[in-house]
């Protein structure tokens, strides 16, 4: 990363900081001369974004929250497998769904 020269706070504010490092509190006429994180440091902003990741819009809400008491034995088999354990549970009611559908047809 490159070195930048930050702005300086005019001379007539007080410092930010007291002589044990303490920051004060910031006051209107300080925000006035902050700039954006992007202007100061434009690739921490983009390593910040890339790592977030960036999900896109939904066509239409393809499933619902709902609150469900389970049972600890169920909760435990799904969970010692790992993560996409609540996909996992849907798979499964999904296939039990689909064979009662067979038998009742």
């Amino acid at each position: 990363m490159s070195k930048k020269s930050l702005p300086r706070l005019p001379e007539n504010l007080p410092p930010l900081t007291d002589e044990d490092g303490e920051v004060r509190e910031l006051t209107p006429e300080d925000m006035k001369h902050f700039r954006p994180t992007r202007d100061v440091m434009p690739e921490i902003v983009e390593s910040w974004e890339r790592a977030r990741g960036q999900r896109g819009p939904q066509r239409m809400p393809v499933k619902e929250r709902v609150g469900l008491r389970l049972d600890r034995a169920v909760l435990d088999h799904f969970r010692a497998s790992g993560k996409g354990w609540q996909t996992r549970i849907n798979d499964a009611l999904e296939s039990y769904i689909a064979e009662v559908g067979k038998k009742r047809g």
